[in-house]
């Protein structure tokens, strides 16, 4: 055993979009596609079970599909996501996974005996389904179609079903294992419900793009190695390399800050040795050289 320090390695986004008919699923998977592959949809594959709505944008470029039929079980959804990796995708998007779900609950209901029991028929194939999508050595994008929720509330001793909002057409809390889970109304407006990036948790409605993809995509490339990245803070020989990196490296600021202000500070007390005419007694650039 032995313990080191965590890191984040460079990772492969799982994300879900979540919203009724209508609300560009499809179409918001292909621009968050296009920025992870920089705009070539060639490394792009949609997974599609809704009635050849994949094809429906193949003005946007030449992406490659791989249409379904039923019954969608978890098992065909692994193979076709295999075949997917097999030819060497880098973005494999599942529009949608909500009859992956509907498939399963069917297959529960025509089950003998009891019905609590049953299920451990049931989650272990919902479990290997899941755990495909997160192994998976590409970026994943799940699309599911949403409902209208109800609870049961009491009123004058009787209990009343009553709307409490939408909720995806999937099994209660797989939104937890994807990193980032986007809601889409029907204008086309998203909001992040779930964002383990940080980068839009708290940010108001927005229209899904290409520069979105592309800003995940810095995202998980800026994971590659800790020590990596102080190394090329100390190989900075100049100000303004170092604050390009600041930059490049704006998700990792707290971890950085001390290395930054450490560089900064040898960066000019070089320049002050080299050039001590630039600079004034008390270390501020001198107008007057």
């Amino acid at each position: 055993m032995k313990l080191r320090q965590s890191e984040r390695k460079r990772a492969k986004i799982k994300l879900a979009l979540q919203g009724s008919a209508g609300s560009g699923k499809t179409y918001s998977s292909l621009m968050l596609a296009q920025g992870l592959t920089n705009k070539d949809l060639t490394k792009v594959a949609i997974i599609d079970t809704e009635n050849g709505s994949a094809d429906l944008y193949a003005h946007l470029g030449q992406y490659n599909v791989l249409t379904l039929e039923p019954p969608f079980t978890p098992e065909k959804y692994i193979q076709a996501i295999d075949v997917c990796l097999r030819a060497n995708m880098e973005v494999i998007i599942l529009d949608s996974i909500s009859q992956v779900w509907d498939e399963l609950l069917d297959f529960h209901s025509k089950l003998p005996g009891n019905s609590f029991t049953n299920w451990n028929k049931v989650t272990p194939r919902q479990k290997a389904f899941m755990d495909k999508i997160l192994q998976a050595p590409a970026h994943i994008i799940a699309t599911m179609r949403t409902k209208q929720d109800y609870v049961l509330q009491q009123k004058d001793g009787k209990y009343i079903p009553e709307k409490v909002g939408l909720k995806a057409i999937q099994r209660d809390g797989v939104d937890y294992e994807f990193t980032i889970v986007f809601d889409i109304d029907i204008k086309h407006f998203a909001v992040a419900s779930k964002d383990r990036t940080n980068l839009f948790s708290g940010k108001p409605e927005f229209t899904i793009n290409t520069s979105t993809g592309r800003k995940i995509l810095d995202w998980c490339n800026s994971g590659s190695n800790l020590e990596e990245a102080r190394e090329r803070i100390k190989e900075c020989k100049e100000l303004e390399s170092l604050r390009q990196l600041y930059a490049h490296y704006g998700n990792w600021r707290e971890e950085l800050e001390y290395d930054f202000k450490i560089q900064k500070d040898t960066i000019v007390s070089k320049q002050s040795l080299l050039n001590p005419k630039t600079f004034s007694t008390n270390g501020t650039t001198s107008h007057n050289a």
